[in-house]
């Protein structure tokens, strides 16, 4: 009897000196953002507008450390948007008002946690919408719905969440500038056509499919301008873009880039579509720095522009310049194009060289103009020339 009670007590004592398993998650329900009083007017609506302006921007989540998305308002992303709350102020009573906003994704550090949307970044967003009166449009990043596959489960929650928070401010399901089951859609404003996609799932064919048939059936005598706003650039020079600032030891030789299998899904699959469609300007994120590469290339002898800008400055933790990236496979895989990259701005070599910011567009009749506006003491100007202002056109 004795050696059965001294067994009893030895396990009791084991169990009490196992570590608690870890708490259940509580789940908590997102809440659906506010959308504007007036929404963006229809596309019949706005035909006739030609002169305009729309901010682009993203990565708005927290860091990992104490006081991020499930405890606090962000405060670097509210000091973001109260610069640009400023700014559609300054601009609502000129030629060119601000007319609405897209972010690149990367609204929330975890966006399988209800609390981090409702507490972290909601708030903000409703200060533009509710407050300000400004339409938002946001495509989905890594840290919102994961890179895993559509369908998988580990997608499935984050996907959830996000399609809630966004669910009052994107076309809805049935439309036919929607996607049904995805975060990807399309609206159309003024002379120019807008598409967000889930580079995410950039190898995914159903959305490939959707986002070629936008473009194969656009009025292109209406949209003078298409541009695409995605988390995932195709080209970077920071930490996600792939590129080595370091030798391979004992060669001299820079080291290949590592390039994100959805950097090479959007090189592969979507940039000769958007050459095919005359796809004017790329808005993304990821990398969080403003970073901006100008790809030229000749169709029927004329030579085009597209502008792809990483504007990752939403709030995250900023980063710093890391190599260039290797183009030499993307350029040759399409002689015929005559491609050239140009690497037009470099962002800053430290983080501290690369400021929280956003960029407002500029469209006037066939012309796209932009400005990058950083929330430091003194002006953001990074382009050559102490420039925050540039045009995009070549002409």
């Amino acid at each position: 009897m004795r050696t059965i009670f001294v067994v009893v007590a030895a396990c009791v004592v084991a169990a009490a000196q196992q570590p608690a398993p870890p708490p259940v998650p509580v789940w908590v329900a997102v809440k659906p953002i506010d959308p504007p009083a007036t929404p963006l007017p229809s596309e019949a609506a706005s035909a006739g507008v030609t002169r305009f302006s729309f901010v682009g921007y993203g990565d708005t989540r927290s860091g990992s450390g104490p006081g991020g998305d499930a405890e606090a308002v962000h405060p670097e992303h509210s000091r973001v948007m109260d610069r640009m709350l400023a700014k559609a102020k300054d601009l609502a009573p000129t030629p060119f008002p601000i007319r609405f906003v897209l972010q690149s994704g990367d609204a929330v550090l975890r966006g399988q946690n209800g609390t981090m949307w409702n507490v972290g970044f909601t708030p903000i967003i409703e200060r533009l919408t509710r407050g300000a009166n400004v339409p938002y449009f946001f495509s989905a990043g890594n840290h919102d719905v994961t890179t895993t596959p559509a369908g998988d489960p580990a997608r499935a929650l984050g996907l959830h969440n996000t399609l809630t928070a966004i669910s009052k401010l994107i076309p809805p399901e049935g439309s036919p500038r929607r996607l049904n089951g995805y975060p990807t859609y399309a609206f159309g404003y003024g002379n120019a056509f807008f598409i967000a996609l889930d580079s995410n799932i950039a190898a995914d064919t159903i959305q490939l499919a959707w986002v070629t048939d936008q473009l194969e059936r656009l009025d292109r005598t209406r949209y003078r301008h298409v541009i695409v706003f995605f988390h995932h650039p195709p080209f970077s020079s920071g930490p996600h873009g792939g590129g080595s600032a370091e030798p391979v030891p004992g060669t001299g030789r820079k080291a290949p880039d590592r390039i994100e299998p959805q950097t090479a899904a959007i090189r592969t699959l979507y940039l000769p579509l958007f050459r095919k469609h005359r796809v004017r300007l790329l808005v993304t994120g990821h990398d969080h720095l403003y970073d901006h590469f100008v790809e030229r290339y000749d169709s029927g002898g004329v030579t085009h522009r597209m502008d792809t800008i990483i504007t990752g400055g939403g709030g995250a933790p900023r980063y710093g310049y890391i190599g260039e990236p290797d183009l030499r496979a993307y350029v040759a895989a399409s002689p015929a194009d005559n491609i050239r990259v140009e690497h037009l701005l470099k962002p800053g070599p430290t983080a501290a060289d690369n400021p929280h910011h956003f960029v407002v567009i500029q469209v006037d009749g066939d012309r796209l103009s932009l400005q990058v506006i950083g929330t430091g003491e003194t002006e953001y100007a990074p382009y050559p020339g102490g420039l925050a202002k540039i045009s995009l056109d070549d002409k």
